[in-house]
């Protein structure tokens, strides 16, 4: 039985929305803005302006990647920019629960979204040729 060409595009990673670690990183971020929306307000310009930085940067990289993957390694870096800032975001979390502003159980689900996110991105960053979009 052949798929429609609705159910073809939409399996097919066009723009950068399309990619699940885009999806992922975008959700997680939106995530941690709804959770620092309490954090007190002294940190207004530290640890909440510097997590939400950090969150939206994973997924802001991902999309500049995703438009330089015409060149494996300006792809590759930009990819490596985004597992930085994930890792970034993460160090940002264990700061929020040590502080008192975010519950474990919150910050422990999204510090594993952050890991899950960092396995995509290592993936592939190890295969850019799966995403390239040279001539094989």
């Amino acid at each position: 039985m052949r798929q429609s060409d609705s159910q073809n595009r939409k399996s097919k990673v066009v723009r950068h929305t399309d990619l699940e670690v885009y999806q992922r990183a975008f959700k997680a971020a939106m995530d941690i803005f709804e959770a620092s929306k309490t954090f007190p307000s002294e940190e207004k310009y530290s640890l909440t302006d510097q997590i939400r930085r950090a969150s939206r940067s994973v997924a802001a990289n991902v999309a500049e990647g995703w438009r330089k993957r015409r060149y494996a390694a300006s792809f590759v870096s930009k990819l490596n920019d985004s597992e930085g800032e994930a890792g970034e975001t993460q160090c940002w979390l264990q700061f929020a629960v040590e502080c008192g502003y975010l519950k474990a159980g919150t910050a422990r689900a999204l510090y594993r979204a952050y890991d899950e996110i960092i396995g995509m991105l290592v993936n592939m960053q190890n295969h850019p040729d799966k995403w390239s979009i040279t001539k094989r």
